[in-house]
């Protein structure tokens, strides 16, 4: 073996303020970092490519050498007392993920550069739930997976889609809980903050849901679902979303193609399957639709086809069924959250779809 070890990667630091960068030495130390101090020429250059993370000062946000650097994640401005309004703007500008004010953010910064150093979190998994025709109860299991999936863990994002559907939270009961909808994040693009995004939003028993408004109703611009998305997965986060039959193929190519699964709820009707294989069946010019890749839950119907002839009729496998849950119309209607105990029917199937995208998740390793 050669006996050449790559260094690791050290923290940059940007600043010309002696008073600020002995404070931010003093903190990086005690994080266990040895950063590498540079404000411009091929050193920043390399350094600004290569860091874990960026601590710019903010005396040198408006000088020449850090204005013409690419955006990147994981760039920290930070100022020694309140800054002034025009930093605050050269931060969004460079695309930082906070302003640290010091000294009363020293415990924040001391944690972030520790985070920093160790090894980048897992991506958090997509599972994206929809259905072959209005009324299947694609809303409702999207919210059973969501709650299911937070159980024990750090919490799950529950993304609605849906600008006119009245509001995914009403069916967690979050109606009235404080945080942003969709209007308010609807001009998102790029990269955005997913820690920040997540504390916005409302949440109920570990799931952050992002709603659809009913005070200002309006299209979910397709840039701001995967910007969304993509901030919470980065930092680890799972993220349900809901992605209505009336979302057009824009939309639905955009999450299906980083789904982790893919969810076509089917009612057990004949017609319903055959509105279901028109999704998943690539046309005359062989590219795969959207959602080609999607897995089946049967909705049983009385009278209707049985799982079995749902799944032969739209070709694709079969995951489960959503079986009945007399509680789910009146839970519902009275803002509660669906019933997903091990025993119940919606918490039975939500627990067997993650089994899969665990088994998925296994196979693909």
């Amino acid at each position: 073996m050669s006996a050449l070890r790559s260094l690791p990667a050290r923290p940059l630091v940007a600043s010309a303020d002696e008073d600020l960068l002995d404070d931010l030495l003093r903190l990086l130390a005690a994080a266990g970092a040895e950063p590498e101090v540079a404000t411009g020429g091929p050193a920043l250059r390399r350094a600004h490519r290569e860091a874990p993370l960026v601590l710019l000062g903010a005396d040198v946000l408006g000088s020449a050498p850090v204005q013409v650097l690419p955006r990147r994640p994981g760039v920290v401005v930070v100022a020694p007392g309140e800054p002034q309004a025009a930093v605050w703007a050269a931060a969004v500008e460079r695309g930082a993920e906070r302003v640290a004010v010091l000294p009363a953010e020293e415990g924040w910064l001391v944690s972030r550069v520790a985070s920093a150093l160790r090894r980048p979190v897992d991506r958090g998994r997509l599972v994206a739930v929809g259905g072959s025709c209005g009324g299947a109860g694609v809303s409702t299991l999207a919210a059973a997976l969501a709650l299911t999936a937070a159980r024990g863990g750090d919490g799950v994002l529950l993304v609605d889609t849906d600008g006119w559907g009245g509001g995914l939270d009403l069916l967690l009961g979050a109606e009235r809980e404080e945080g942003l909808r969709w209007p308010e994040l609807a001009g998102l693009r790029g990269r955005v903050a997913g820690d920040a995004l997540m504390a916005a939003l409302p949440e109920v028993s570990g799931v952050s849901v992002l709603a659809a408004s009913r005070s200002a109703p309006g299209e979910v611009p397709v840039e701001a679902v995967t910007a969304v998305v993509e901030a919470v997965r980065a930092g680890g986060w799972p993220v349900v979303v809901d992605l209505p039959r009336t979302a057009g193929p824009e939309a639905a190519g955009a999450v299906l193609a980083e789904a982790d699964l893919a969810v076509l709820v089917v009612p057990a009707r004949l017609r319903a399957a055959s509105a279901a294989r028109l999704l998943v069946e690539p046309p005359a010019d062989g590219r795969p639709t959207p959602w080609s890749p999607a897995q089946l839950v049967v909705r049983p119907v009385p009278g209707g086809l049985s799982a079995g002839e749902v799944a032969d009729v739209v070709g694709r496998p079969l995951l489960g069924e959503l079986g009945h849950d007399r509680t789910a119309v009146p839970r519902g209607e009275q803002g509660r959250p669906p019933q997903v105990a091990s025993r119940s029917p919606l918490g039975a199937l939500a627990r067997r779809l993650l089994t899969e995208l665990t088994r998925a998740d296994g196979a693909a390793a």
